[in-house]
């Protein structure tokens, strides 16, 4: 059993993972760099460990810092949380040659799902349906025969993209030679690699997710769907558990594929499979292996803790559930308030000089900020997110515009004004949106 947890991230998420553990009974670590020596979890740990100056490289990203920490404290096991190192396969491979359980995937599966080509293939290979594209990386030679054969118009996308980057679409032939001469720069200044692929390119599709946990010896279960198709610059700004675009025998079937394809890899831990939704058809884009920013909605309508479930597995003790256990319970929203000014998105750094969260039945707000707590300018600007649940998706949106009411932070600008503008709108309300709404419903509303 695993009796130390070194917490490797900052920030609201390794507050969620420092309470699991608390619950568990598990001694914590924090680790923080400079600039994070007053964050609530580096307060509330067991111990914590300085490993570096401000910059991600330098210290939440420095393996080395990481594994050293471990031996001086004695942590037998590192969650990563999401972001910085919790797809890193080398990361995984470390800190299993020190001795050390890596509360995620193998190392081999990371590889395999952090590859887009290599994701995408193996999806097929488990059942996955998958969106029509090329069969590997695309070069400029022989896009335009490749295209051709999709069928335009056609999104081309690095193969060790994220985030947005290194993808654009080409909507005819002579669009074509420039996407991909711009995607691959894109692609090589963000990753060092150049490489893209091609899929077809959907027109009004939504973003849907299915949770998944295995066990690493051949179980699995699904916990339903995500829909994340609010999102701006590919990045996600609110999600709802369930999806208001499914019925349950979708829900189910989706599911049950997702599930039955993570048996057959012997999965280990919690993973998100991604997909594009369009007319009835779900068409496979990623798998993320590690834990999801939108956890919490999932976690509202199961009631199962993913983070404890990440743990016991991570420990040896399996799956603490079946899926015919498994019951869905009423409708969840997240959204995700940023440090940022919430018409032109610009980081807003600073002090906070006045903080109150929203309370209630259903209401869950996962951040770890506080009164007087100064947000540095140095990472990703998410400072929390206010999860609400309800028996219905009316009751959940009527509760959701309650507590935006109540909320308050101020000191800095964030993005609680675009969500009280977001509760308001009929489309939102009739859940009738797919990923570019919320991009023109913005440019819309600053004309």
């Amino acid at each position: 059993m695993i009796s130390k947890i070194l917490i490797a991230n900052r920030g609201e998420i390794a507050l969620r993972v420092l309470r699991a553990c608390k619950e568990l009974g598990i001694a914590t670590v924090a680790v923080h760099s400079t600039a994070d020596s007053d964050a609530m979890h580096v307060r509330l740990a067991d111990e914590s460990v300085c490993i570096g100056p401000p910059p991600s490289r330098d210290s939440y990203l420095n393996i080395h810092q990481i594994v050293a920490a471990c031996e001086i404290t004695g942590a037998d096991a590192v969650h990563p949380g999401y972001g910085f190192l919790s797809e890193n396969a080398k990361f995984a491979e470390i800190l299993e040659a020190h001795d050390i359980t890596f509360i995620g995937p193998t190392a081999e599966h990371i590889r395999i799902m952090g590859d887009k080509i290599t994701a995408k293939k193996t999806a097929q290979e488990l059942g996955i349906p998958v969106v029509p594209g090329s069969d590997g990386e695309v070069k400029p030679e022989n896009a335009l025969e490749v295209a051709r054969k999709i069928g335009f118009p056609v999104l081309i996308k690095a193969t060790a993209g994220g985030g947005g980057r290194g993808m654009k679409v080409a909507r005819s032939e002579a669009d074509l030679e420039e996407a991909v001469a711009t995607a691959r720069a894109e692609a090589l200044a963000a990753f060092g690699n150049d490489a893209v692929y091609m899929e077809k390119y959907l027109g009004k599709p939504r973003h849907i997710e299915i949770q998944i946990v295995g066990d690493g010896a051949g179980n699995a279960v699904h916990l339903g769907e995500r829909d994340c198709s609010l999102q701006r610059r590919h990045q996600k700004v609110w999600e709802e558990a369930n999806s208001p675009a499914l019925n349950v025998d979708q829900r189910m079937k989706i599911g049950q594929i997702c599930a039955d394809a993570m048996k057959k890899l012997k999965y280990r831990g919690a993973g998100t499979i991604e997909f594009l939704y369009e007319n009835g058809e779900f068409y496979f884009i990623e798998m993320n292996t590690r834990l999801q920013v939108e956890h919490p909605i999932t976690e509202a309508i199961t009631g199962i803790d993913l983070v404890h479930e990440q743990i016991r597995v991570a420990s040896g003790g399996g799956l603490s559930v079946k899926q015919e256990d498994i019951v869905f319970s009423g409708h969840a929203i997240e959204c995700r308030i940023n440090a940022e000014d919430p018409r032109t998105f610009v980081p807003s750094p600073g002090t906070i000089t006045h903080f109150h969260a929203p309370g209630g039945l259903g209401v869950r707000v996962d951040s770890g900020a506080y009164q007087g707590y100064r947000i540095p300018p140095y990472y990703d600007s998410l400072i929390g997110k206010l999860i609400v649940h309800g028996r219905t998706r009316v009751e959940c949106m009527m509760r959701l515009r309650r507590v935006l009411d109540e909320f308050v932070i101020d000191g800095i600008k964030t993005t609680l004004p675009l969500f009280q503008d977001l509760i308001n709108n009929q489309d939102i309300a009739n859940g009738e949106y797919d990923i570019h709404w919320l991009e023109k419903h913005l440019a819309a509303t600053s004309e």
